[in-house]
């Protein structure tokens, strides 16, 4: 069988592509998986080694479609479900199969607070989706793969750090999936461990101001490594701190504790931390915490998260209970 698997994006949704393209390439007998995103997030797959050849969209549809035509697949499995991976399945007419998206049920969640959604995990759905061709679930889990040229020496982070540290993931791609600064500053405060925060480059000034609580203990790494260095600085945290954001799944795919931060967004959407059976069966404890504020009416507020709170209050993340996150922190490290 010879395959494309469609996810244009995000960096966490790609890695929730990854039991599929395990489990085709393993259970399907002379399986040929060939993997279509865009070139910008090019880093999240190229190590996988369950990836025969690669194609990235960028701003070339019609070119690509060409070259895709060539291939003669056997089957598109569509994870992503838009406008332009529809374009390209009438384009190549071959069979396609697809996830249960439910974009009915998450508007109905998001706008009307009416919840209507699976409770079936998006990478169960995603597995659902390849079920007719005999593949199932392995347990497995997610998978993330770094080179070694990308791996992070001990002299790259500070000597205090050597020993152990609390990864804090600060970076998010909309405001209102970020806990404020000062909301950060207290958490890295109350928390009695090295810390090393984690973003972007787009995150360095607020790294900076958390940093300033405590130069010593907290290190700001936010800007000044790749992915995939990013990556495995989380791979070697004791427990990951996380906004819903990318680096939260590949903590997942390293079987890290990690301690989800909800605010726009809501794990009713059936896409929090995601662990193989498995390593769940062996392991004996909890491996992640949802921290979301109770009770709030407006949450979750949008599938993505948004630039401004749509109420303006943003109760989601100003009143994130500090204590909570750090009595969670503690009970991973102690």
């Amino acid at each position: 069988m010879k395959c494309l698997i469609i996810r244009f994006s995000s960096i966490g949704d790609i890695v929730l592509t990854t039991p599929v393209i395990r489990c085709i390439k393993q259970q399907v007998e002379g399986a040929e998986v060939h993997f279509l995103t865009k070139r910008s997030f090019k880093t999240v797959t190229e190590n996988n080694p369950y990836i025969d050849k690669f194609f990235y969209y960028d701003n070339n549809l019609p070119e690509l479609i060409g070259l895709l035509k060539l291939e003669e697949y056997d089957y598109i499995i569509d994870l992503h479900k838009n406008i332009r991976s529809l374009r390209i399945r009438l384009a190549l007419d071959v069979k396609t199969l697809s996830y249960k998206k439910e974009s009915a049920a998450k508007f109905l969640l998001t706008k009307f607070h009416i919840n209507r959604m699976s409770g079936r995990h998006i990478v169960l759905r995603s597995l659902d989706a390849v079920a007719s061709v005999g593949v199932k679930d392995d347990g497995g889990g997610l998978d993330y793969f770094i080179s070694k040229q990308d791996e992070v020496s001990v002299s790259d982070l500070p000597l205090s750090h050597a020993m152990g540290y609390v990864a804090i993931v600060i970076g998010a791609s909309y405001y209102t999936k970020k806990l404020p600064v000062y909301k950060l500053q207290e958490l890295c405060a109350k928390i009695d461990h090295p810390i090393i925060l984690v973003g972007g480059k787009e995150d360095i000034p607020e790294g900076d101001a958390v940093a300033a609580v405590n130069p010593i203990r907290i290190y700001n790494a936010c800007g000044k490594f790749t992915l995939n260095a990013s990556a495995d600085i989380v791979r070697k945290a004791r427990v990951v701190i996380s906004h819903d954001t990318g680096l939260q799944y590949i903590a997942c795919a390293f079987n890290k504790p990690v301690i989800a931060i909800w605010g726009g967004t809501s794990p009713k959407l059936d896409v929090e931390p995601f662990y193989g059976s498995r390593f769940l069966a062996s392991s004996n404890k909890i491996m992640y915490k949802n921290m979301i504020v109770p009770g709030l009416p407006c949450q979750p507020c949008s599938n993505f998260g948004t630039h401004t709170c749509p109420r303006k209050h943003f109760k989601c993340m100003k009143l994130q209970d500090i204590e909570a996150i750090v009595n969670a922190v503690t009970g991973y490290v102690k």
